[in-house]
């Protein structure tokens, strides 16, 4: 049975070539989570998506077909363009690898995609960007059952900030282990508070999220997350 969907929030993650004039666009839509779509003759001089299907901007997609690659029938522009450049636009970059690797193709998370909207907003005005990055990437992991909740222990027990504990890929908050980082009952508190002012809770946040995000991707690295690493390595 075909299906037709007119008008739903989206925003493009990456595009490719398809056959000679065509793109395949990866976005994330409000309802309908990540997908694929074929926009026909988009690489055509003449056609209008060409200069709509590009990352970080607002838009309505309208869409039609049968089976799992759906064909791109209008995209229209609802303003208020994010304009990211530099260092905000590679972290852009990384947000959509980000969701590209771990968001399940079909699978609809409104909050995630409000919160994605928020972060590009963020970016866009941010001098620092790694609180941002950390509020997105333990929203996604939070959003997907990847990340136990932060302000207890696994058992319930209420966090004391002086002390040093653990984290569980698929338990949650534990006590120290020997063979694992461990973090401040603070840094813990603060980041399910969403709170990232303080240098040790940024500091140790990154290094709980990398462990997190290397357990989801398994042995192939994110590309843009080298690059932001080179990034910092020229500016430092």
């Amino acid at each position: 049975m075909s299906e037709r969907v007119d008008l739903d929030p989206v925003f493009v993650l990456h595009t490719r070539p398809w056959r000679e004039t065509s793109l395949i666009v990866d976005g994330l839509s409000r309802h309908h989570g990540r997908l694929a779509l074929v926009a026909r003759g988009a690489r055509r001089q003449a056609s209008a998506l060409k200069t709509r299907l590009i990352p970080f901007q607002p838009l309505t997609l309208s869409w039609f077909g049968k089976g799992a690659m759906k064909t791109l029938h209008s995209a229209e522009w609802q303003g208020g363009s994010l304009m990211l450049r530099g260092h905000a636009l590679m972290c852009g970059f990384y947000l959509n690898e980000l969701l590209l690797r771990l968001l399940p193709e079909g699978d609809a998370h409104e909050a995630l995609f409000d919160a994605y909207a928020g972060t590009l907003e963020a970016l866009s005005a941010a001098a620092d960007m790694e609180p941002v990055l950390r509020r997105f990437e333990l929203t996604l992991l939070s959003e997907l059952g990847y990340a136990h909740p932060l302000g207890h222990t696994a058992d319930g027990a209420p966090l004391e900030p002086a002390r040093r504990y653990g984290y569980a890929f698929g338990e949650g908050v534990t006590a120290p282990r020997r063979d694992a980082p461990d973090y401040a009952g603070q840094t813990l508190l603060d980041l399910a508070a969403g709170e990232l002012a303080a240098s040790a809770t940024l500091a140790e946040g990154k290094l709980l999220m990398r462990t997190l995000l290397a357990h989801c991707l398994g042995d192939k690295p994110l590309a843009t997350r080298k690059l932001l690493i080179e990034l910092q390595q020229v500016k430092t």
